[in-house]
């Protein structure tokens, strides 16, 4: 029987707050940041999830 994986919920979950959280935080106008050192930390995290949500559904389980 073969085991289908998902998407690993807890790193979807902190994507999408600090992504929402980022989204807020950027002036389209000026192209500025609210807080730059908080941001970039928030971005930081968010490329991280992103990469692990990926590389976990990627990650095919062996016959």
């Amino acid at each position: 029987m073969e085991s289908k994986k998902g998407i690993n919920l807890f790193f979807a979950f902190i994507a999408l707050i600090l992504g929402l959280t980022l989204f807020k935080h950027i002036d389209f106008k000026n192209f500025t940041l609210e807080d730059p050192v908080l941001d970039i930390l928030y971005l930081i995290v968010f490329i991280i999830s992103i990469y692990l949500i990926i590389k976990d559904y990627t990650k095919r389980p062996e016959k």
